[in-house]
């Protein structure tokens, strides 16, 4: 089978010059991702753009514009060969979303833009859920090892954090983006200005929670910035932000000293979704306070267990006629 560089002339999809940032699709795309996608979304068109030219090209030289049904088509088989279903379909959606901008822009015509796109989709195989949930004496755990009797600020920070990832289910991006103004200690409301794709969202903690983000805030003091932020040496807070990695090293560590097996901050998520649910919450109010676009989306993050699912089907009966 031909490569894709022998199916296509490379020199036909190069752009001959710069296009400006808001005529440019792939940039346009990018920019009404959120902060934390863009990383993401710019590599996998980059990979894109590489397949097509034999890597003399990447998102930003590729004249997205200039893209066919015979390019599109064999991007998707390239994708489809070298990585995970789940990866190569979360590509060809970028793909697609590109195209739709070269049409919007009108950068294509809509018969071009409908021939490209019309591709068959990548079917994703039924596998195990990723990751967990945790468990309530897990969540006690890391919480006993931020407070000690000993607290520094650092124990009082990270028990804040936990408890806004455990009470909020926010995304580790969005936690670390909360700025002091956007928690209001009364409600215990947290407003998320740049959510996923942008969105804006009030979610609120419950008040055990809260109580924990003032006692760091008694630390920290009110100062504008951000939220969370870095503790020297000494317990010397300086008003710089976290990182997303940061906690997730914040987290890793925490786990080691309390014993709890490893998770991810997006478990979290996972645990709030879930545990929600097993309250009784109706999964529309929770898609809106986790920030799903959807509820079948939000349905993917239940990690109940199958004695919930158990219980559930005793509550339903099988009619059966007696005699006598």
């Amino acid at each position: 089978m031909r490569s894709i560089t022998q199916q296509c002339d490379i020199s036909d999809i190069k752009l001959s010059v710069p296009l400006p940032a808001n005529l440019h699709p792939a940039l346009v795309y990018l920019g009404g991702l959120s902060e934390g996608s863009q990383p993401t979304m710019r590599h996998a068109l980059d990979a894109i753009a590489s397949l097509l030219t034999d890597k003399q090209c990447d998102a930003l030289t590729l004249d997205w514009a200039k893209l066919r049904y015979a390019h599109t088509a064999a991007v998707r088989s390239a994708l489809k060969k070298k990585f995970a279903p789940a990866t190569a379909k979360k590509m060809l959606c970028a793909l697609r979303r590109v195209l739709k901008e070269a049409y919007r822009l009108g950068l294509m015509s809509f018969e071009a833009y409908y021939g490209a796109t019309d591709l068959e989709p990548i079917d994703t195989p039924t596998t195990e859920p990723r990751g967990r949930a945790l468990s309530s004496d897990e969540i006690a755990a890391l919480m006993d090892v931020c407070l000690t009797q000993k607290q520094s600020a650092i124990d009082i920070r990270d028990a804040a954090l936990i408890a806004i990832l455990r009470g909020s289910g926010l995304r580790r991006n969005e936690v670390v983006q909360l700025k002091i103004k956007d928690f209001d200690p009364g409600s215990g409301a947290l407003e998320i200005h740049k959510g996923k794709r942008g969105s804006y969202r009030k979610v609120y903690l419950p008040d055990d929670a809260t109580m924990l983000v003032e006692a760091w805030l008694d630390v920290r003091g009110r100062k504008p910035g951000p939220l969370l932020c870095h503790v020297r040496k000494g317990g010397i807070v300086e008003l710089r932000p976290l990182c997303a990695d940061a906690v997730l090293k914040i987290l890793n560590g925490r786990s080691l000293q309390a014993g709890v097996d490893k998770f991810s901050p997006h478990d979290f998520r996972r645990t709030f979704c879930s545990d929600l649910l097993s309250a009784g919450v109706d999964i529309a109010t929770v898609q809106k306070l986790a920030g799903h676009s959807s509820p079948s989306v939000t349905s993917k993050y239940d990690r109940r267990e199958e004695e919930t699912k158990r219980k559930a089907v005793q509550k339903l009966s099988i009619p059966v006629k007696r005699d006598g």
